[in-house]
C-alpha cells in the first residue's frame, strides 16, 4: 500500500540527517508542490506514486553503512536527485568510489557547470554552498560529471537517461545563488510535478494536526515571546480556542536588560490573556552554578525549564491528564538538537525569545566558563605554525596569527565540531578577515571560527589567560548592560533591522582575570546558513568605546565567520 496521496504530486525527501532536511522540504513547498519527508528505512513501493525522490546529506560516511535504505528506489523509474551525503550515496551504492579529502568545503564555492537537464538556465559559474569533507572520487557507470569547482571535481553528477542526478552542494540554502532554479528544472522538467500546494491549504492542514493530536486535553504552552513561540501560541488558540491554551513565561535570569518585563508587556498587548510569568531567576543560577561544559550547561537549563514548568502548572491547578505541553520553536533548534533519527547533536537548544532571535538558554550560553588557566603558549606549537602557513599561503600578510585557548561549538559537514578559533592581527579591513576566514577552518580541522582584534593591546595577549569563571549574577549583569549598551549604538546608527542577530559573547579570557567580549553581528534568511555582518569602522569603534569603559574587558573580538562553519552562538 502507498503512503503517498493519490490527490496531488508529492516529491519525497529521505532523511539521512541533515541539518538542511527541513530546508529542503520547505523549499519545494515554496515553488508549490508537496514534499514529504520520510525516513531513509521506508520501503521503495510505498514510494512509487513519487514525482520525484531526493536524498538528503546526513553526518556519516557512506563507508559506515550504518542507515538502511531500499536500493531498489533506483529502480523504480523515478528522478532521483541525491545532496551532499546523498550524492555520495548514490555513487557508492550504484558502483562508484567515494574518498575523504584532504581538503575539506565549508562554505562559498565556485562552481563550473557542463550541459545538463538539472542545470538549465542556469550560469556556467556561480557560486554555491559546501558542507562537506568526503568526495567523489569515481563515477558509477553511465554517470558523467557535470558539475566542478577547484577542490571539487565530481561537485555535481547525471545519468540523464535513468534521470539520476548528485550535487555535492546545497541547492536549497540562498547561498547558493541559482540553487532554485536547479530544484525547479528537477521538480517541474525532470520529475515533471505540477503545482498544487498552497499557503491556505498548509495552514489548515495544521490546524487539523494540532485538533487531532490535542483531542479533548489542553494546552499549556511554553512561551518566550519570540516569533517561533507566538506563532505557536496564536496557531494553537485558532485550533482549539483561547479558553483551552495557557502560556507560561519563564523568567531565567538570563534575559536581556528587562527583556521579560517586555516580552508581558507586548503580548497582553497583542491579545494573548492567558499568559503567566514565572520569576525562576535564582532557580537557574543555582542550576548553573559550576558547569563549565556548554551542552551540559544547555541541558541543566532545558531541565530547569521543565521542573519550574511543572511547579507552576502544580499551583494553578492544572492537571496531567488533561493539559499537554507544547513549544514552539524553528526548525534549526530541531534539526541540532538531534532530533530527527539521523542528525548529528550540534547543540541541545530550548527556545528563542523576541526581536533579534535570541535562544531560549539566553545569556546563559552567551556567557563562556572555564575551570582552568590557559594561555597562548599552551596551545601546540605545530598548532599555530599550521595557521601561519594557511595565512601566508592565501597570500595574506598578517601581523600575526594565534589559536586562542578557548573553544566553541561549531557545524562542519552536519557534524558536531568544538574547537578553537583563530585570531587574525594586522589586517584592518573586516571584510579581507572575512574572506580569510573559509580557507582556514577548511584547512585547519582544530579552528571553526576566524576572529580579529578590534580592541584592546595586542601586546597584552602574551600575558593574558582564562580564568576560572561561571555564570555568577555579576557576569549576567556585566553582559546585560554591554549587550544594551551594542544595541543601543545599532539602533542609532540605522542599522537594527539590517542585522538578523548580534550575539555578543563573554569570554573568560584576559589581563588581570578581566573578562573579553566578542561582537557577532550576523545575516540569515532561515539560521540554517549564516554570513557575518561587517559593520562600519565608526560604529565598531562606538562600540569598543562602550564595552572598554566598563573597565572589566581586556579585549574586544570580531568573529567574520560563516555557517557553517561555525554555528551561531559559540555554545
Amino acid at each position: 500500500m502507498s503512503i503517498m496521496s493519490p490527490q496531488r504530486d508529492e516529491i519525497v525527501i529521505l532523511d539521512f540527517g541533515s541539518q538542511y532536511t527541513h530546508l529542503i522540504a520547505r523549499r519545494i513547498r515554496e515553488l508549490g508542490v508537496f514534499s514529504r519527508i520520510l525516513s531513509p528505512d521506508t520501503p521503495s513501493g510505498e514510494m512509487r506514486s513519487a514525482k520525484g525522490i531526493i536524498l538528503s546529506g546526513g553526518p556519516q560516511s557512506v563507508y559506515d553503512e550504518k542507515i538502511k535504505f531500499d536500493r531498489k528506489i533506483f529502480d523504480l523509474n523515478i528522478p532521483v536527485l541525491g545532496l551532499c551525503y546523498g550524492h555520495q550515496l548514490m555513487a557508492y551504492v550504484l558502483g562508484g568510489h567515494v574518498k575523504g579529502g584532504t581538503v575539506r568545503e565549508y562554505g562559498i564555492a565556485q562552481l563550473h557547470i557542463s550541459s545538463s537537464a538539472i542545470f538549465e538556465k542556469v550560469s556556467n559559474d556561480q557560486h554555491v554552498w559546501m558542507s562537506h569533507g568526503d568526495s567523489v572520487t569515481e563515477l558509477p557507470a553511465g554517470f558523467s560529471a557535470v558539475g566542478s569547482t577547484d577542490d571539487c571535481p565530481v561537485a555535481a553528477m547525471a545519468d540523464e537517461h535513468r534521470r539520476l542526478y548528485g550535487f555535492q552542494f546545497h541547492p536549497e540554502v540562498a547561498h547558493t545563488v541559482q540553487g532554485i532554479t536547479m530544484l525547479r528544472n528537477y521538480i517541474f522538467t525532470i520529475c515533471r510535478a505540477e503545482p498544487s500546494w498552497t499557503e491556505h491549504e498548509m495552514l489548515e492542514n495544521i490546524l487539523q494536526e494540532i485538533r487531532n493530536h490535542v483531542q479533548n486535553r489542553n494546552v499549556f504552552l511554553l512561551v518566550s515571546g519570540g516569533v517561533d513561540s507566538t506563532v505557536c501560541f496564536a496557531l494553537l488558540e485558532k485550533a482549539l480556542g483561547k479558553e483551552r491554551v495557557y502560556g507560561l513565561h519563564v523568567d531565567s535570569g538570563l534575559m536581556r536588560l528587562d527583556e521579560s518585563r517586555q516580552v508581558a508587556e507586548t503580548l497582553a498587548k497583542a491579545g494573548f490573556g492567558n499568559l503567566h510569568v514565572a520569576d525562576a531567576q535564582e532557580k537557574f543560577l543555582e542550576a548553573l552554578s559550576g558547569i563549565v561544559d556548554p551542552e551540559e550547561k544547555r541541558k541543566a537549563i532545558g531541565k530547569m525549564f521543565l521542573e519550574v514548568k511543572e511547579e507552576t502548572m502544580k499551583s494553578l491547578g492544572f492537571g496531567d491528564e488533561q493539559w499537554m505541553l507544547a513549544q514552539g520553536t524553528i526548525y534549526p533548534d530541531t534539526i541540532e538538537t538531534g532530533r530527527t533519527k539521523h542528525a548529528d547533536v550540534i547543540k541541545t537548544h530550548h527556545n528563542r525569545i523576541p526581536e533579534h532571535p535570541f535562544p531560549g538558554p539566553g545569556l546563559g550560553i552567551r556567557i563562556l566558563c572555564e575551570d582552568k588557566m590557559k594561555t597562548l603558549s599552551d596551545i601546540p606549537s605545530e598548532h599555530t605554525e599550521a595557521l601561519q602557513q594557511a595565512v601566508r599561503d592565501a597570500g595574506e600578510t598578517a601581523g600575526e596569527a594565534h589559536v586562542l585557548p578557548i573553544r566553541s561549538v561549531g557545524v562542519q559537514g552536519d557534524q558536531r565540531s568544538y574547537h578553537h578559533p583563530a585570531l587574525i592581527l594586522g589586517i584592518t579591513d573586516l571584510q579581507k578577515v572575512g574572506a580569510l576566514a573559509p580557507t582556514i577552518a577548511n584547512r585547519l580541522p582544530f579552528i571553526n571560527r576566524v576572529v580579529t582584534l578590534v580592541g584592546g593591546d595586542a601586546a597584552q595577549l602574551k600575558t593574558a589567560k582564562t580564568h576560572r569563571a561561571y555564570i555568577t549574577p555579576d557576569r549576567v549583569k556585566l553582559l546585560q548592560r554591554i549587550d544594551a549598551d551594542v544595541n543601543q549604538i545599532i539602533r542609532e546608527a540605522g542599522l537594527y533591522d539590517r542585522i538578523w542577530q548580534f550575539p555578543i559573547v563573554l569570554l573568560p579570557f584576559g589581563v588581570d582575570d578581566k573578562e573579553s567580549i566578542v561582537l557577532r553581528p550576523i545575516q540569515s534568511r532561515e539560521a540554517m546558513t549564516v554570513d557575518y555582518y561587517p559593520l562600519t569602522q565608526e560604529v565598531v569603534v562606538k562600540i569598543v568605546e562602550r564595552i572598554r569603559a566598563t573597565g572589566s574587558i581586556s579585549f574586544v573580538f570580531y568573529d567574520v565567520t560563516n555557517k557553517p562553519p561555525g554555528t551561531i552562538e559559540w555554545e
